[in-house]
Protein backbone atom coordinates (compact mmCIF):
# COMPACT_ATOMS: atom_id res chain seq x y z
CA UNK A 1 0.00 0.00 0.00
CA UNK A 2 1.03 3.55 -0.67
CA UNK A 3 0.99 6.39 1.78
CA UNK A 4 -2.52 7.50 0.78
CA UNK A 5 -4.21 9.25 3.69
CA UNK A 6 -7.85 8.40 4.34
CA UNK A 7 -10.03 11.25 5.54
CA UNK A 8 -10.60 11.17 9.30
CA UNK A 9 -14.16 11.01 10.58
CA UNK A 10 -13.37 11.85 14.22
CA UNK A 11 -15.09 15.23 13.75
CA UNK A 12 -18.08 16.02 11.52
CA UNK A 13 -16.90 16.83 8.00
CA UNK A 14 -20.05 18.73 7.14
CA UNK A 15 -22.26 20.92 9.30
CA UNK A 16 -24.60 22.61 6.81
CA UNK A 17 -26.18 24.90 9.35
CA UNK A 18 -24.68 28.23 8.34
CA UNK A 19 -28.06 29.97 8.36
CA UNK A 20 -30.21 30.18 11.47
CA UNK A 21 -33.44 30.09 9.45
CA UNK A 22 -34.90 27.51 7.10
CA UNK A 23 -34.87 28.32 3.39
CA UNK A 24 -35.21 25.78 0.63
CA UNK A 25 -32.45 26.20 -1.97
CA UNK A 26 -30.11 24.27 -4.24
CA UNK A 27 -27.01 25.50 -2.37
CA UNK A 28 -24.63 24.47 -5.16
CA UNK A 29 -20.90 25.21 -5.09
CA UNK A 30 -18.28 24.73 -7.81
CA UNK A 31 -16.28 21.51 -7.40
CA UNK A 32 -12.66 20.78 -8.29
CA UNK A 33 -12.50 17.41 -10.01
CA UNK A 34 -9.64 16.24 -7.80
CA UNK A 35 -12.14 16.38 -4.91
CA UNK A 36 -14.88 14.52 -6.76
CA UNK A 37 -14.72 11.23 -4.80
CA UNK A 38 -14.13 11.25 -1.03
CA UNK A 39 -12.35 8.30 0.60
CA UNK A 40 -12.50 8.23 4.39
CA UNK A 41 -11.56 5.87 7.18
CA UNK A 42 -14.83 3.92 6.82
CA UNK A 43 -14.03 3.11 3.18
CA UNK A 44 -13.48 -0.63 3.56
CA UNK A 45 -16.30 -1.16 6.07
CA UNK A 46 -18.79 0.57 3.80
CA UNK A 47 -17.62 -1.38 0.76
CA UNK A 48 -18.17 -4.58 2.72
CA UNK A 49 -21.67 -3.39 3.64
CA UNK A 50 -22.38 -2.62 -0.02
CA UNK A 51 -21.23 -6.09 -1.00
CA UNK A 52 -23.65 -7.69 1.47
CA UNK A 53 -26.55 -5.53 0.27
CA UNK A 54 -25.84 -6.44 -3.34
CA UNK A 55 -26.19 -10.09 -2.34
CA UNK A 56 -29.26 -9.79 -0.11
CA UNK A 57 -31.16 -6.84 -1.64
CA UNK A 58 -29.96 -6.54 -5.23
CA UNK A 59 -33.23 -5.23 -6.79
CA UNK A 60 -33.40 -2.59 -4.05
CA UNK A 61 -29.85 -1.27 -4.53
CA UNK A 62 -29.12 -1.58 -8.26
CA UNK A 63 -31.25 -0.93 -11.31
CA UNK A 64 -30.73 0.14 -14.90
CA UNK A 65 -32.91 0.83 -17.91
CA UNK A 66 -32.31 -0.01 -21.58
CA UNK A 67 -30.03 2.50 -23.28
CA UNK A 68 -27.99 3.35 -20.19
CA UNK A 69 -25.03 1.07 -20.92
CA UNK A 70 -22.82 3.65 -22.74
CA UNK A 71 -23.19 6.11 -19.85
CA UNK A 72 -22.55 3.37 -17.28
CA UNK A 73 -19.35 2.41 -19.10
CA UNK A 74 -18.30 6.05 -19.19
CA UNK A 75 -18.74 6.35 -15.43
CA UNK A 76 -16.63 3.26 -14.81
CA UNK A 77 -13.81 4.74 -16.88
CA UNK A 78 -14.00 8.03 -14.95
CA UNK A 79 -14.07 6.31 -11.55
CA UNK A 80 -11.07 4.14 -12.36
CA UNK A 81 -9.11 7.13 -13.70
CA UNK A 82 -9.92 9.17 -10.59
CA UNK A 83 -9.18 6.47 -8.03
CA UNK A 84 -5.86 5.43 -9.56
CA UNK A 85 -4.72 9.06 -9.88
CA UNK A 86 -5.94 10.62 -6.62
CA UNK A 87 -6.19 7.57 -4.31
CA UNK A 88 -3.03 5.64 -5.19
CA UNK A 89 -2.83 2.10 -3.86
CA UNK A 90 -6.48 1.87 -2.81
CA UNK A 91 -7.28 -0.03 -5.97
CA UNK A 92 -5.26 -1.34 -8.91
CA UNK A 93 -6.24 -2.02 -12.51
CA UNK A 94 -4.41 -4.92 -14.09
CA UNK A 95 -5.55 -5.78 -17.60
CA UNK A 96 -9.12 -7.05 -17.15
CA UNK A 97 -9.09 -7.06 -13.34
CA UNK A 98 -9.70 -4.45 -10.67
CA UNK A 99 -7.99 -5.30 -7.39
CA UNK A 100 -8.58 -3.93 -3.89
CA UNK A 101 -5.38 -5.13 -2.17
CA UNK A 102 -6.47 -4.37 1.39
CA UNK A 103 -9.57 -6.56 1.07
CA UNK A 104 -7.99 -9.06 -1.30
CA UNK A 105 -10.93 -8.49 -3.66
CA UNK A 106 -10.70 -8.97 -7.41
CA UNK A 107 -13.32 -7.94 -9.94
CA UNK A 108 -13.21 -9.08 -13.54
CA UNK A 109 -14.51 -6.20 -15.67
CA UNK A 110 -16.03 -8.60 -18.22
CA UNK A 111 -18.34 -9.95 -15.50
CA UNK A 112 -20.04 -6.54 -15.43
CA UNK A 113 -20.45 -5.96 -19.17
CA UNK A 114 -24.19 -5.41 -18.74
CA UNK A 115 -23.94 -3.43 -15.50
CA UNK A 116 -20.69 -1.43 -15.24
CA UNK A 117 -22.34 1.01 -12.84
CA UNK A 118 -22.85 -1.90 -10.44
CA UNK A 119 -19.09 -2.43 -10.51
CA UNK A 120 -18.51 1.29 -9.92
CA UNK A 121 -20.66 1.19 -6.80
CA UNK A 122 -18.49 -1.58 -5.36
CA UNK A 123 -15.35 0.59 -5.65
CA UNK A 124 -16.43 3.82 -3.90
CA UNK A 125 -18.46 4.79 -0.85
CA UNK A 126 -20.68 7.04 -2.92
CA UNK A 127 -24.04 6.03 -4.33
CA UNK A 128 -24.24 6.73 -8.07
CA UNK A 129 -27.27 7.88 -10.06
CA UNK A 130 -27.33 8.43 -13.82
CA UNK A 131 -29.71 11.02 -15.25
CA UNK A 132 -30.49 11.18 -18.99
CA UNK A 133 -31.79 14.25 -20.85
CA UNK A 134 -35.20 13.85 -22.45
CA UNK A 135 -38.41 15.65 -23.43
CA UNK A 136 -39.65 15.64 -19.81
CA UNK A 137 -36.32 16.78 -18.36
CA UNK A 138 -33.65 14.53 -16.87
CA UNK A 139 -34.82 11.04 -15.91
CA UNK A 140 -33.22 8.43 -13.64
CA UNK A 141 -31.94 5.66 -15.92
CA UNK A 142 -29.44 3.71 -13.79
CA UNK A 143 -28.33 3.73 -10.18
CA UNK A 144 -26.24 1.96 -7.57
CA UNK A 145 -28.02 3.05 -4.40
CA UNK A 146 -26.92 1.10 -1.33
CA UNK A 147 -27.43 3.86 1.24
CA UNK A 148 -30.79 5.53 0.46
CA UNK A 149 -32.26 8.02 2.91
CA UNK A 150 -35.82 6.75 3.06
CA UNK A 151 -36.57 6.34 -0.62
CA UNK A 152 -36.76 3.27 -2.82
CA UNK A 153 -34.90 2.99 -6.08
CA UNK A 154 -37.59 0.91 -7.76
CA UNK A 155 -40.12 3.68 -7.07
CA UNK A 156 -38.01 6.34 -8.82
CA UNK A 157 -36.57 4.63 -11.91
CA UNK A 158 -37.50 6.38 -15.13
CA UNK A 159 -38.96 9.41 -13.37
CA UNK A 160 -37.90 13.02 -14.06
CA UNK A 161 -36.51 15.21 -11.29
CA UNK A 162 -39.97 16.62 -10.54
CA UNK A 163 -41.35 13.11 -10.04
CA UNK A 164 -38.41 11.93 -7.96
CA UNK A 165 -38.73 14.90 -5.60
CA UNK A 166 -42.53 15.07 -5.55
CA UNK A 167 -42.77 14.19 -1.81
CA UNK A 168 -40.31 16.98 -0.86
CA UNK A 169 -42.20 19.96 0.61
CA UNK A 170 -42.07 23.10 -1.61
CA UNK A 171 -39.94 21.37 -4.27
CA UNK A 172 -42.54 21.61 -7.03
CA UNK A 173 -43.34 25.25 -6.28
CA UNK A 174 -39.86 26.60 -5.57
CA UNK A 175 -37.15 24.30 -6.92
CA UNK A 176 -38.47 22.22 -9.79
CA UNK A 177 -37.98 24.83 -12.52
CA UNK A 178 -34.59 26.17 -11.25
CA UNK A 179 -33.24 22.61 -10.93
CA UNK A 180 -34.29 21.65 -14.46
CA UNK A 181 -32.75 24.85 -15.79
CA UNK A 182 -29.52 24.24 -13.89
CA UNK A 183 -29.22 20.68 -15.19
CA UNK A 184 -29.36 22.00 -18.75
CA UNK A 185 -26.51 24.43 -18.02
CA UNK A 186 -24.03 22.03 -16.35
CA UNK A 187 -20.80 21.91 -18.35
CA UNK A 188 -18.42 18.96 -18.61
CA UNK A 189 -15.51 20.82 -17.03
CA UNK A 190 -17.58 22.54 -14.33
CA UNK A 191 -19.02 20.05 -11.81
CA UNK A 192 -20.83 21.14 -8.65
CA UNK A 193 -21.49 19.87 -5.16
CA UNK A 194 -23.88 20.52 -2.30
CA UNK A 195 -24.74 19.10 1.13
CA UNK A 196 -28.18 17.89 2.13
CA UNK A 197 -29.06 17.10 5.73
CA UNK A 198 -31.58 15.26 7.83
CA UNK A 199 -31.88 14.03 11.43
CA UNK A 200 -32.57 10.45 12.35
CA UNK A 201 -32.65 8.09 15.31
CA UNK A 202 -31.56 5.20 13.08
CA UNK A 203 -27.81 5.07 12.26
CA UNK A 204 -28.35 2.44 9.55
CA UNK A 205 -26.98 3.55 6.18
CA UNK A 206 -29.44 1.44 4.18
CA UNK A 207 -32.81 3.11 4.88
CA UNK A 208 -35.19 2.63 1.93
CA UNK A 209 -38.31 2.92 4.08
CA UNK A 210 -39.50 6.03 5.87
CA UNK A 211 -40.09 5.28 9.54
CA UNK A 212 -42.58 7.14 11.68
CA UNK A 213 -43.25 7.14 15.40
CA UNK A 214 -40.82 4.33 16.16
CA UNK A 215 -40.04 3.22 19.71
CA UNK A 216 -36.61 4.83 19.59
CA UNK A 217 -38.11 8.17 18.54
CA UNK A 218 -40.68 8.11 21.33
CA UNK A 219 -37.97 7.47 23.94
CA UNK A 220 -35.85 10.50 23.02
CA UNK A 221 -35.31 12.88 25.95
CA UNK A 222 -33.28 16.05 26.40
CA UNK A 223 -30.78 13.93 28.36
CA UNK A 224 -30.19 11.24 25.73
CA UNK A 225 -30.82 13.19 22.51
CA UNK A 226 -27.10 13.73 21.98
CA UNK A 227 -26.46 10.00 21.69
CA UNK A 228 -29.73 8.86 20.12
CA UNK A 229 -30.19 11.49 17.39
CA UNK A 230 -27.86 11.52 14.40
CA UNK A 231 -27.06 14.12 11.79
CA UNK A 232 -27.26 12.43 8.40
CA UNK A 233 -25.51 14.60 5.84
CA UNK A 234 -25.27 13.79 2.15
CA UNK A 235 -22.43 15.24 0.12
CA UNK A 236 -23.85 15.30 -3.39
CA UNK A 237 -21.97 16.01 -6.62
CA UNK A 238 -23.18 16.69 -10.14
CA UNK A 239 -21.07 16.36 -13.27
CA UNK A 240 -21.86 16.04 -16.95
CA UNK A 241 -20.34 13.06 -18.74
CA UNK A 242 -18.20 14.19 -21.69
CA UNK A 243 -19.28 11.54 -24.21
CA UNK A 244 -22.95 10.79 -23.59
CA UNK A 245 -23.86 14.17 -22.11
CA UNK A 246 -25.75 12.45 -19.29
CA UNK A 247 -25.43 13.73 -15.71
CA UNK A 248 -23.93 11.67 -12.91
CA UNK A 249 -25.27 12.42 -9.45
CA UNK A 250 -23.22 11.03 -6.54
CA UNK A 251 -24.27 10.77 -2.90
CA UNK A 252 -21.81 10.26 -0.04
CA UNK A 253 -23.49 9.73 3.33
CA UNK A 254 -22.07 10.87 6.66
CA UNK A 255 -23.55 10.00 10.06
CA UNK A 256 -22.60 11.80 13.28
CA UNK A 257 -24.22 11.85 16.70
CA UNK A 258 -25.72 15.20 17.65
CA UNK A 259 -23.43 15.12 20.68
CA UNK A 260 -20.52 15.92 18.34
CA UNK A 261 -21.90 19.46 18.17
CA UNK A 262 -20.56 20.09 21.67
CA UNK A 263 -17.49 21.65 20.04
CA UNK A 264 -19.65 23.73 17.71
CA UNK A 265 -22.05 25.85 19.81
CA UNK A 266 -22.75 28.26 16.94
CA UNK A 267 -23.85 25.41 14.65
CA UNK A 268 -25.94 23.96 17.49
CA UNK A 269 -27.66 27.34 17.87
CA UNK A 270 -28.19 27.63 14.12
CA UNK A 271 -29.69 24.16 13.92
CA UNK A 272 -32.00 24.94 16.80
CA UNK A 273 -33.16 28.17 15.15
CA UNK A 274 -33.49 26.45 11.79
CA UNK A 275 -35.71 23.74 13.25
CA UNK A 276 -37.87 26.32 14.99
CA UNK A 277 -38.40 28.19 11.71
CA UNK A 278 -38.95 25.11 9.55
CA UNK A 279 -42.51 24.45 8.37
CA UNK A 280 -44.38 21.54 9.90
CA UNK A 281 -44.49 19.87 6.49
CA UNK A 282 -40.67 19.68 6.42
CA UNK A 283 -40.40 18.40 9.99
CA UNK A 284 -42.94 15.71 9.19
CA UNK A 285 -41.24 14.81 5.89
CA UNK A 286 -37.87 14.44 7.62
CA UNK A 287 -39.51 12.49 10.49
CA UNK A 288 -38.20 14.98 13.05
CA UNK A 289 -41.48 15.99 14.72
CA UNK A 290 -41.47 13.04 17.12
CA UNK A 291 -38.29 14.08 18.88
CA UNK A 292 -38.22 17.80 18.10
CA UNK A 293 -38.93 19.23 21.55
CA UNK A 294 -36.33 17.25 23.55
CA UNK A 295 -33.81 17.82 20.75
CA UNK A 296 -34.35 21.59 20.92
CA UNK A 297 -33.73 21.55 24.67
CA UNK A 298 -30.50 19.61 24.13
CA UNK A 299 -29.33 21.94 21.34
CA UNK A 300 -29.97 25.01 23.46
CA UNK A 301 -27.77 23.58 26.20
CA UNK A 302 -24.97 23.03 23.69
CA UNK A 303 -25.40 26.54 22.30
CA UNK A 304 -24.87 28.00 25.75
CA UNK A 305 -21.49 26.30 26.12
CA UNK A 306 -18.22 27.94 25.21
CA UNK A 307 -15.37 25.94 23.72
Amino acid sequence: MSGFQFISRSEPLYLPFSRPEYKISMGLVALQLKNWIEVDEHFYDELKEKKQLLVSNYPEVFASRPGSLPAQTEVLDLVLQHMTKFCPGVLKVEQEEIILPKLNWKFRISNFEESPLDLCGRLVQEDLCLMAPGPDGYTLEAASLCFPARWRLMDKMGLPMSGIHKPVPDYSEKLSRPVDSFFNRIQVDRPFWRVNWSLTTDPTLFQPVRQKNSTSEISITSENAGDKVYMRCERQTLRRLPDTGWILFTIKTYLDKISKLHKYPREAQNLSSLLRSAPDSLLSYKSISYFLEPLLVYLEKLAEQKV
